[in-house]
């Protein structure tokens, strides 16, 4: 069980995005996940003695406040605790979307583990799986790679249930993130990979491997110099892109976003996160122009 070392009062739970590994991860295949650094909520507790009060803002607090609570009250359930025994005065500043593939509801569930932690509930090793098994509620089943990043703040080689190391680029790809204009439902894409399991398991099987195998490629390219690894990062792109097309994760708008990305100059492109909508990831060989460059931001 990873331990963190002691949660400060102050805390930032980034918000994520997946280079290769989703939908995969649930089954043993390691996934590479960074943070991102402008995509965060931003958490403080004071007045450890007083009531509970809580304030969200941000550009993303209003969406979160409708969840807010009731994620709590899920929360206390599993410690046999009472909305009563809430003290503190509790403030999230969010700044991540939710639905779009980002580890929203990762920083979200981490923020009411964190804060569980400072009231003494939990033991700081006992964080990360708590707010795991938060998570179980909005994916039906989480893999834990979003919350581990939300906890380090780094970039990981993740392996559920197992080892997790941090990843050390030796270039600095021109890898951008961009908005498909239509929010993802991770545990209706979660549902629709496990259907395929049920329906042909060699052709999930397959997926699955290519999935795994394009995690490999990318961990060699980003351990190479730039011009080695830079054909090399093309290509697990591409590979993890095609498991998305065949689970059927990239129809409507995430597609046209996609093929777009391309129109304009992209290199290799892919959805990060479940798929079905939210973010997507998109490699670039120079600057991307102007035309695209207001719906990037860097990833």
């Amino acid at each position: 069980m990873a331990n963190y070392g002691p949660l400060p009062a102050h805390f930032r739970a980034h918000g994520k995005w997946i280079l290769a590994g989703e939908h995969a991860v649930l089954r043993g295949c390691p996934a590479l996940v960074f943070p991102i650094e402008s995509r965060f909520v931003e958490i403080r507790w004071s007045r450890p003695e007083a009531p509970a009060n809580v304030t969200l803002s941000g550009p993303t607090g209003e969406e979160f406040s409708l969840l807010f609570w009731g994620l709590v009250e899920r929360a206390l359930d599993k410690l046999n605790a009472h909305r009563e025994d809430l003290q503190g005065e509790l403030s999230l500043d969010c700044h991540v979307p939710l639905g779009a593939g980002l580890g929203a509801s990762a920083a979200l569930c981490v923020a009411v583990g964190w804060w569980f932690e400072r009231l003494g509930w939990l033991k700081n090793s006992e964080v990360y799986e708590f707010s795991r098994q938060l998570e179980n509620i909005f994916h039906g089943e989480s893999s834990g790679v979003d919350i581990a990043v939300a906890l380090e703040g780094r970039g990981l080689r993740f392996l559920r249930g197992g080892e997790r190391s941090p990843i050390v680029l030796q270039w600095r790809p021109q890898w951008y993130l961009s908005y498909s204009g239509k929010r993802g439902v991770t545990s209706e894409c979660v549902q629709q990979v496990k259907k395929l399991w049920s329906s042909d398991l060699g052709r999930a099987e397959t997926l699955d491997q290519q999935m795994r195998s394009a995690v490999e490629i990318a961990e060699r390219a980003l351990a190479l110099p730039q011009a080695e690894g830079w054909p090399l990062l093309q290509e697990a792109v591409h590979q993890a892109n095609d498991c998305f097309v065949q689970w059927g994760l990239t129809q409507g708008e995430l597609g046209r976003h996609l093929e777009w990305l391309k129109q304009k100059g992209a290199v290799a492109v892919k959805p990060t996160g479940s798929g079905g909508g939210g973010f997507a990831l998109s490699l670039w060989d120079s600057p991307p122009p102007a035309i695209v460059a207001d719906r990037l931001f860097p990833a």
